[in-house]
């Protein structure tokens, strides 16, 4: 691969850990900072089950923090890889959890995180490892 395409294809798996990591920690302050019945305006199914929707943002968090600090901060890097198919799992569970619900309307956005998540697993495992200090 040329110099020019290669740093490209790497800024581009960083970009990919940066458009999970900062959503996912939005989401996660969302769902574990607000009231619950203020959550029921925006999370559908909050009032129902509101102990997993704490549960779901401190996944959230997890996934934010492992999908892009292991990597930046080259400790433990593996970790990145393994958030990825956490964030991976996640998607799929959320996908099939709102098409069970009758919300299929929900689940593009879990596609393109679901799509994300992937490419930082082939990116951070296959093609662009981190190396640790």
């Amino acid at each position: 691969m040329a110099p020019a395409r290669e740093k490209l294809a790497r800024a581009s798996v960083w970009a990919a850990q940066l458009l999970i990591a900062v959503p996912f920690a939005g989401i996660a302050a969302m769902k574990l900072g607000k009231p619950i019945a203020e959550l029921n305006r925006n999370v559908p199914w909050a009032l129902e089950y509101p102990n997993m929707v704490r549960v779901m943002g401190a996944i959230d968090l997890l996934g934010a923090i492992g999908i892009f600090a292991p990597a930046f901060l080259r400790i433990m890097p593996r970790l990145t890889v393994w958030a990825a198919i956490g964030c991976a799992a996640l998607m799929i569970s959320a996908i099939v959890f709102h098409i069970a619900r009758g919300e299929a309307w929900a689940t593009p956005i879990n596609v393109v995180y679901l799509l994300l998540a992937i490419y930082v697993w082939w990116g951070r495992a296959k093609r662009f490892p981190i190396a640790s200090r």
